[in-house]
């Protein structure tokens, strides 16, 4: 039995060590790429946003499509690409129709981001590169502060991007934890068996509205590096490139970022995939109506995961215990805030006249506004 096992671990560890290996060398020739492209803003446009692409949809899979994968682990990959790319070509064509060219349905016309750079620093064609690094290590970083906030033009358009970010935070978390207090218990006791197939349609109506509302405002992530009016041949570029890639994500499942949804309690269960994606869905909603300032969606979702896992660990009903619940919780923020701290470098690096004090001084007031409005909303 011992000489079985050590004929399967050996070359099971040689293709990790191989698998390894390909990654390192994948980023050291994107790092040369960055590097030979950046003093030319036509290509290097183009390559910036081909590495933005492929890192913000590696990272950003758990957010929108992660609980949609974990629950339909059962159905074929293609199916679910046509679905999921479908809603993403309709969602950016109607915003290059009705938004002059602009694909980020106005989140890049907000004031600091509105102008499309005409040159280029090698940080910023990189930074993707950075986001793959830290996807790889499973880490649910923001995708929003990373490669937008490097081409902020002003301290206060970041301090308002990190203020917002924030209060979604705070807020997915507080209502993720108020709604699963509620429902855990009858959830729980009512949720056994296999779930009826009006659950599957109700996921999947609830999975692709919530897709295009993450679009309207991540695919700002994306559209950074190009110009702010599309042309025809533009949009069909960008537009070709993030749907095979979306096959691509699909076809794998997730990746290994997946593995920050599935460790979570009955997630693969549709029904709490449908609930979750519908709270998630309505917060996100409710910050596109609130303002134009791009934010981080992933504080968002991380904040109401840990809501829920919190709740549903208090109520007795996951499958956590709340020392553990907490510990994910942790886990999370913390890995958030690296990409933070990496993200803040980056726009440092970039632009001389950034400093942290500058971007800090903004957040306050508009942190409290936020968090005001939003609970004013709810005649609290």
């Amino acid at each position: 039995m011992k000489k079985l096992i050590k004929r399967f671990s050996f070359p099971v560890s040689l293709w990790i060590q191989k698998d390894e290996k390909s990654f390192l060398s994948f980023v050291i020739v994107a790092f040369m790429v960055a590097m030979f492209a950046t003093p030319y803003p036509q290509i290097a446009m183009w390559v910036g946003f081909l590495f933005a692409a492929y890192a913000a949809v590696a990272n950003d899979s758990i957010q929108t499509l992660g609980t949609f994968i974990a629950s339909n682990q059962d159905k074929k990959w293609w199916v679910l690409w046509i679905f999921i790319g479908g809603i993403f070509l309709f969602t950016v064509g109607y915003s290059w129709f009705n938004y002059a060219g602009d694909v980020s349905h106005g989140r890049l016309m907000a004031k600091g981001f509105d102008v499309a750079p005409t040159e280029f620093h090698f940080l910023q064609i990189a930074a993707p590169v950075f986001l793959l690094i830290l996807t790889r290590l499973r880490m649910p970083v923001s995708t929003t502060f990373i490669l937008l906030t490097s081409f902020a033009a002003a301290p206060a358009a970041i301090g308002k991007v990190l203020a917002k970010s924030m209060s979604g935070y705070i807020l997915a978390f507080f209502l993720g934890f108020v709604v699963f207090i509620i429902i855990s218990k009858l959830a729980k006791k009512y949720f056994v068996g296999e779930a009826k197939f009006g659950w599957t349609i109700a996921q999947w109506i609830t999975s692709g509205t919530l897709w295009s509302v993450w679009l309207m405002q991540d695919a700002a992530n994306i559209a950074v590096y190009l110009p702010r009016s599309m042309d025809f041949s533009e949009f069909m570029g960008f537009a070709l490139v993030v749907f095979v890639g979306l096959g691509l994500l699909l076809y794998y499942k997730g990746g290994r970022i997946q593995k920050i949804v599935t460790e979570k309690s009955v997630i693969t269960d549709v029904r709490f995939a449908t609930i979750i994606d519908f709270i998630y869905c309505i917060i996100l909603f409710y910050f596109k109506l609130h303002s134009k300032v791009p934010m981080s969606t992933t504080w968002v979702f991380i904040g109401l995961l840990g809501g829920r896992e919190v709740a549903m660990a208090i109520r007795n009903a996951g499958e956590n215990s709340i020392s553990r619940s907490f510990r994910l919780m942790f886990k999370d923020f913390s890995f958030a805030m690296i990409g933070l701290i990496i993200s803040i470098a980056i726009a440092i690096g970039v632009n001389d006249q950034l400093t942290l004090a500058s971007m800090v001084e903004t957040i306050p007031a508009e942190f409290a506004s936020g968090i005001k409005k939003f609970f004013g909303r709810l005649g609290l």
